[in-house]
């Protein structure tokens, strides 16, 4: 049968979509649901559901980023967006990260059947078959995980752009964006061409740079500001990314004014 899981912080949306719907119809099986993103995406690993119904508006979790991160990783996935929220911009995003359909609540049985029809029949044109792991064509599974990989990496440079003053490390990143670590630094290294720790370096160098034009603050200062919590390591960084010295740079750019 084909796995379907539910996502949705209402707990009676869960259980009308899990009892009313006559999912033998379609070969289908309710195998879990979930009331938050994170616990959606944890279970999303275990049962490897074949179609999913999320809601868009959750704790913890946009739906639009649990979207992104199944369409990164689980590119065949069929999903349906179930969602109070009446926002067309939002609906346009959904559907380029590769939802099946966009439905506002609350929905009639109608456009829930039509919306099960519809994913099954997606799965079947990608020959896949009901408990199978079959995969979509590459060409369509290319562009699925392109734009969901696209929007992950533009949610993690925000992350690390609003949080490079902190203790800043790859899983904390992961985490805020719903992927393994692993998945992470494949697509920053693809996408932006550093690991990790260089482009947290790069963010943190190029505020660096910036503090260094005000001469009331210390080099020491200015390493501690922009996250380093090691002036020596800051000044190795410093050095090996702009070719000079902090001090250097500093009177280089104050003899200029």
């Amino acid at each position: 049968m084909y796995r379907v899981m539910i996502v949705d912080d209402e707990p009676i949306i869960v259980e009308g979509l899990s009892r009313s719907i006559p999912w033998e119809r379609w070969n289908c099986q309710v195998v879990a649901t979930a009331n938050d993103g994170l616990e959606g995406k944890a279970l999303l690993e275990k049962y490897k559901p074949h179609m999913m119904f999320i809601d868009i508006c959750m704790p913890e979790m946009s739906g639009l980023q649990l979207i992104a991160a199944i369409k990164s990783e689980f590119s065949d996935v069929e999903i349906t967006i179930l969602t109070g929220f009446r926002d067309f911009e939002y609906a346009q995003q959904a559907i380029r990260l590769g939802v099946t359909r966009f439905l506002l609540k609350p929905s009639n049985m109608e456009e829930l059947e039509e919306a099960i029809d519809t994913m099954c029949e997606n799965l079947k044109n990608k020959n896949i078959l009901p408990d199978s792991e079959a995969k979509e064509e590459p060409e369509e599974a290319q562009e699925n995980e392109s734009k969901a990989s696209s929007f992950i990496v533009k949610n993690a440079m925000h992350y690390i752009r609003e949080n490079y003053t902190q203790k800043l490390t790859l899983s904390d990143v992961a985490e805020k964006t719903y992927v393994s670590q692993w998945h992470l630094s494949k697509l920053l290294n693809r996408h932006i061409g550093q690991s990790f720790s260089e482009i947290l370096n790069n963010v943190r160098i190029e505020q660096a740079k910036k503090l260094l034009e005000d001469p009331s603050l210390r080099i020491g200062d200015v390493a501690d500001a922009v996250g380093f919590m090691d002036m020596a390591h800051f000044s190795r960084v410093f050095k090996k990314q702009v070719g000079i010295s902090a001090n250097e740079y500093r009177n280089q750019v104050l003899g200029k004014n």
